[in-house]
C-alpha cells in the first residue's frame, strides 16, 4: 500500500510547492506594480500587475480594503490612458467585490475621462466616501487605528472634495491625489504599526 501511495503523494506535495511559489510570485507582482504606481510609472506597474492577474485574478491585498489585482491593473490602465481597457478590468473587480472603494474610485475617474462624467462623479464619490468610511471604521475598531490617517488629512482632504462644488478637471484632480495618499497610508501605516510593535520598520512577509 506505502509504495503506491508514494507517486500520489510526491505529486501533492509538488502541487503544493508549485502553488505556494505562484502565491509568492502574485504577491511580490502585485508590490512591485504598487511601488510603479507609486512613483508615476503606471507602464512599468501594467507588466507586473498584468502578469500577476493572469497568474491569480482573485488575488487581493492581505490587509486594509483588501483590494484585489484587478483594482491595481485598472489603475495603471486607466493612469497609461487606456480608459477601455482601465474601464473592463475596474467593472470586474467591482464584480468581485462591490464594496472595493478604490476599484468604485478609478472606476468613476475614468468614466469622467471617457465621457460619462455624470455617472463617473457619482462613482468616484462612492469611492472616497468608501475610503474615508473604512478609516473612520478603522479608526475606532482596534489597536491599529492609530497609526491609519492619524491627522486625519485624508478624510479632511475626502470631505473638502465631496463638499466642494468644483469643475470636473478639479475634482479628478483632488480625487486622483486622495487614491495616491490612500495608497501610500497603507504602507506608511504597516511600517509604523511594525516598528512600534516590534521595533522593526519592515511589515513583515505578506
Amino acid at each position: 500500500m506505502g509504495s503506491k501511495k508514494s507517486p500520489l503523494l510526491g505529486r501533492l506535495a509538488l502541487l503544493i510547492f508549485i502553488s505556494g511559489c505562484a502565491a509568492i510570485q502574485v504577491g511580490q507582482d502585485v508590490q512591485l506594480g504598487r511601488s510603479a504606481l507609486q512613483t508615476n510609472r503606471p507602464e512599468v506597474a501594467l507588466g507586473y500587475l498584468h502578469r500577476a492577474a493572469e497568474l491569480d485574478p482573485n488575488y487581493t491585498l492581505p490587509y486594509t480594503l483588501r483590494e484585489s489585482v484587478l483594482t491595481y491593473l485598472g489603475r495603471a490602465y486607466y493612469e497609461t490612458g487606456n480608459f477601455a481597457e482601465a474601464r473592463k478590468t475596474l467593472e470586474k473587480a467591482l464584480a468581485k467585490d462591490k464594496d472595493d472603494a478604490m476599484a468604485r474610485l478609478y472606476l468613476g475617474l475614468t468614466l469622467m475621462k471617457d465621457g460619462d462624467p455624470d455617472r463617473g462623479r457619482r462613482e468616484a464619490e462612492g469611492g472616497l466616501k468608501g475610503i474615508y468610511n473604512w478609516l473612520e471604521n478603522i479608526s475606532n475598531a482596534n489597536s491599529s487605528g492609530i497609526f491609519w490617517d492619524p491627522g486625519r488629512l485624508i478624510r479632511s482632504e475626502i470631505e473638502k472634495t465631496l463638499a466642494a462644488t468644483a469643475e470636473p478637471s478639479d475634482f479628478v484632480a483632488a480625487a486622483q491625489r486622495i487614491g495616491q495618499e490612500f495608497d501610500e497610508e497603507v504602507d506608511k501605516a504597516r511600517k509604523d504599526e511594525s516598528y512600534t510593535l516590534y521595533g522593526r520598520t519592515g511589515g513583515g512577509s505578506d
